[in-house]
């Protein structure tokens, strides 16, 4: 299995993954992804229970035994999985990751080491996410196939590394693969990380403004009224560093200038003692928010991210 993995990872339309994005990538968005010949993803906590994790996983494996109606090549799908101490359910999900032998398996936000030896088993190949070279090295350390940087400019739990440096000083150790994330929205951008020595794209924030994301139409018109201005860094609804939308912090009636600088207890699900919660009305996004016009199929998305990727080769 690894190796026709690898084999179909040097095939893709474009050398991209659409991002596991919480509370809005879901199976509609995996699936228009790989049919469209990117990698699909979503996180596995936005299937609210392990066992619509199994339902989801089902879904995703049949949709995708079909023949795609666009002729393109799928792409294999990835599954991203919390490994914070603090994620409970992060022992089941990963019993049901690996009965549906998840392709690629993401981590985030711990060790990668507590899947690494059980997806491997079945030939899967596991990314680790890092926001650091201290955590990139300690991602190689526990045999992890791929590192996703996250640079500054990431949407969601972003990073503080320029995307050039980042690149450079892992690439001093590490010749697996690298997936880039951080402002890059456009097929220029996905030429621009291969340049740097990346391997793929990682992109989040275009795919939002899909029909085929879990986005609330309210999220995606704001995604097309803001720029990289309309976006703010803050500790105070997961107690790590998160780019959010200003205008979706005022329309929840909170200051964000008063938000700036708190920091919330490290817990992936809002703000500690209030309703309001992270990704459930305040959005996210990243620096390359402002090259979403409008709405789009994911399908129509990549053919222009493609259009541009080759213009600029």
């Amino acid at each position: 299995m690894t190796d026709t993995l690898r084999a179909r990872l040097g095939r893709l339309r474009i050398p991209a993954f659409a991002a596991p994005m919480f509370l809005v990538s879901g199976p509609d968005l995996v699936v228009a992804a790989c049919r469209s010949g990117v990698v699909g993803s979503f996180p596995a906590p936005n299937a609210r229970t392990t066992e619509i994790l199994d339902d989801w996983l089902g879904e995703i494996t049949s949709r995708l035994e079909e023949p795609s109606a666009t002729g393109v090549e799928q792409a294999p799908w990835a599954v991203n999985m919390v490994v914070h101490s603090t994620t409970q359910r992060m022992p089941y999900d990963l019993e049901v990751v690996v009965k549906y032998k998840a392709p690629i398996v993401i981590t985030a936000l711990g060790s990668p080491a507590r899947v690494v030896d059980e997806i491997h088993a079945y030939g899967g190949l596991v990314f680790a996410d890092v926001n650091s070279v201290g955590y990139a090295r300690k991602a190689v350390d526990a045999g992890v196939d791929g590192l996703v940087l996250v640079c500054s400019g990431a949407g969601g739990h972003t990073g503080q590394l320029c995307n050039f440096a980042f690149v450079d000083e892992v690439r001093r150790f590490w010749d697996g693969y690298i997936a880039l994330g951080g402002g890059i929205s456009t097929g220029r951008a996905i030429r621009a990380a291969e340049v740097m020595g990346a391997d793929f794209a990682y992109i989040g924030t275009r795919f939002i403004a899909t029909e085929e994301s879990m986005a609330k139409q309210a999220y995606r018109d704001m995604l097309a009224d803001c720029s990289a201005e309309d976006l703010m860094v803050s500790k105070a609804f997961t107690g790590a560093n998160a780019s959010m939308l200003v205008p979706s912090i005022v329309n929840q009636g909170l200051d964000p200038v008063e938000l700036a600088n708190k920091k919330a207890k490290m817990n992936f699900t809002g703000q500690e003692g209030m309703e309001v919660k992270p990704w459930k009305g305040i959005w996210t996004a990243g620096q390359g928010v402002g090259s979403i016009d409008g709405t789009s199929t994911v399908e129509d998305l990549v053919v222009t991210l493609k259009r541009e990727y080759d213009a600029a080769r």
